[in-house]
Order: structure tokens, then sequence, then C-alpha cells
């Protein structure tokens, strides 16, 4: 009988600190996103006028954020993770177009999304475009597997393409 305690004891002790730790990771991971990020405009004249100002291409992130299944990958393991970030804060301006209907936007954004979407021939999501300060198309591409470095690379060698 005291062995039958003894081991309840043990795996109690043991889901318990299973529990404490799975708890103690999530916190550290969701800290990290929120303290490490990336900033993603959504006014076509605002980012058009910092890419200028910064002399940097735009990549335009053609989105639908809460119910496209690729959207919400790439968002989760390229868009979040901080080899993205870290290059996309030194040689991107980004942009985010976003056609949920489950995110509050103002009309005036919801009708230059649209001209956007008509203007570049969007026809699927996610669809990434880079451009440059004057709004000319460098590259057209999407989700792709790998992860950021590979995503990353991935952008650089499209950027170094236009330049050629």
């Amino acid at each position: 009988m005291r062995y039958l305690v003894l081991l309840i004891l043990l795996i109690g002790a043991v889901f318990l600190y299973s529990s404490v730790t799975q708890t103690k990771d999530a916190k550290s991971n969701t800290t990290e996103v929120a303290e490490y990020s990336a900033s993603w405009l959504t006014d076509f004249s605002v980012v058009l006028a910092k890419a200028k100002e910064e002399g940097k291409p735009i990549l335009m992130n053609f989105t639908e954020s809460k119910l496209c299944g690729w959207c919400i990958q790439l968002k989760k393991e390229v868009f979040s993770k901080r080899a993205f970030i870290d290059y996309a804060n030194e040689h991107l301006i980004l942009m985010t177009i976003d056609f949920s209907d489950e995110v509050q936007q103002e009309e005036s954004l919801i009708d230059q999304n649209y001209q956007l979407l008509d203007a570049f021939g969007i026809y699927q999501f996610p669809t990434i475009i880079l451009i440059d300060t004057e709004g000319n198309i460098i590259g057209r591409t999407g989700y792709l597997r790998g992860g950021p470095k590979a995503y990353v690379d991935h952008l650089k060698d499209m950027l170094a393409k236009e330049i050629q």
C-alpha cells in the first residue's frame, strides 16, 4: 500500500512539474514575440513615402489573415521569426493588405486595398510582392516551406535579380 501511495505522489509530481514547465515556456515565447516584432504598415501613401525616404524596397503582403491557412502559416513560420524580422527591419518596408472580414478597417483602407488588389493583379492569398520606391514590381512570391532563413534567402535572390 505504501508503494502505491508513493507511486501516485511521484506521478503527480511529474505531471505538476511538466505543466509548470510548459506554462513557463509558453509565457517566454509570448513575451519574445510581443517584444520583438516587425512594423507592418497599411497606408500605401505612407509606405511609399517611407520607402523613398529610406531608400528601401517594399514587401507587400496580400493576405486574408483570419481564414487563409497558408497566410496563417506564413505569418507563424516566417513573419514572426527573428531571422525574418532582423532582415526586414534593416532592408525592407513592410506593408500588409488584409482582406479578412474579421479585421476592423476603415472604409478608405478597404477601398485602397481593393485598388491595390486590382493594380497588382492579385488572385490568390497569400501573395507577396516586392516593389521599388516608384511602385514597380521587382518580384512576386507566396508561401514557401523552409522557415525564415530560406524565405529571407529567397527575398535576397529576388532583390539581387532586380539589381542586375
